[in-house]
Formats: C-alpha cells, sequence, structure tokens
C-alpha cells in the first residue's frame, strides 16, 4: 500500500467520523434541517466552512510543500448554466432523499444499509449523465 493510499484512508476515514458524529448519516436529520425545524447541522455546515477557509488561505502561505503531494493547486471556478442545473438537482436529490454521498458511504459504514438505495441513485444518474449527456 502506497503512501498516497494512506492517505486517502486517513481524509475519508475523518471525513466519515465526522460526517457520523454530526448525524449527517441520518435522513431524518438531514431532512429536518432542509426544513428548518432543526437547524443543528448549521453549525456543522459553518465550522465546515470555517476550517475550510482558513485551511486553504493559511495553508499555502505556512508550507512550502503540501503533506500529501508535490505542490498546491488552483483551478479556476466557472460559473454556467450547468453548473447552476447540476446544482439545482444535486440539492432536489438531497431534499428528497435527506443523504448525499458522502454521508451516503458514511452510513453504509456505520451499519446502515438503506443507503444503499440513494447511492445506486446516484450511481445510475452519474452513469445517465456520462452516457448520454457528457460531451465526448
Amino acid at each position: 500500500m502506497g503512501r498516497d493510499t494512506l492517505w486517502v484512508l486517513l481524509a475519508g476515514g475523518l471525513f466519515g467520523a465526522g460526517l457520523t458524529v454530526s448525524t449527517m448519516i441520518e435522513p431524518e436529520v438531514v431532512i429536518a434541517f432542509l426544513r428548518l425545524q432543526d437547524l443543528g447541522l448549521l453549525l456543522v455546515l459553518g465550522g465546515a466552512v470555517t476550517i475550510t477557509f482558513f485551511a486553504y488561505r493559511l495553508v499555502p502561505r505556512l508550507l512550502a510543500q503540501p503533506i500529501a503531494g508535490e505542490r498546491f493547486a488552483s483551478h479556476a471556478a466557472t460559473l454556467s448554466r450547468n453548473t447552476v442545473l447540476g446544482a439545482a438537482l444535486f440539492g432536489v436529490g438531497w431534499a428528497i432523499a435527506g443523504v448525499c454521498p458522502g454521508p451516503a458511504f458514511a452510513g453504509i459504514g456505520a451499519g446502515n444499509w438503506t443507503m444503499l438505495l440513494p447511492l445506486a441513485g446516484m450511481f445510475a444518474g452519474a452513469w445517465i449523465h456520462g452516457r448520454f449527456l457528457a460531451k465526448p
């Protein structure tokens, strides 16, 4: 097992643990949040945004090279019709199922096998997009 694989496993495990502890692997909690009945996940969202903001702003200034990579990279973000439509479709699916990909995988890891159904839908949607909608 290579060094890169270990970093991926460590990051994925940490992410999954965070999703589990924050109860984002429970669709009922997510749906209650989206219906504005329980705003507890707002603290999770705020914490994640704050940590990510500072990490992206400060870490490249403090380190000459990333811990698990060759160089810091950036890419230009673009806002297009497809981005907006994709985000809206993702949001509708998230609201209906109460789950998005990260929490679905973490839920399976926690033994919540009902997450297989939303994951199957996500994979089917990705396959349909790649097969029929993606530009060559």
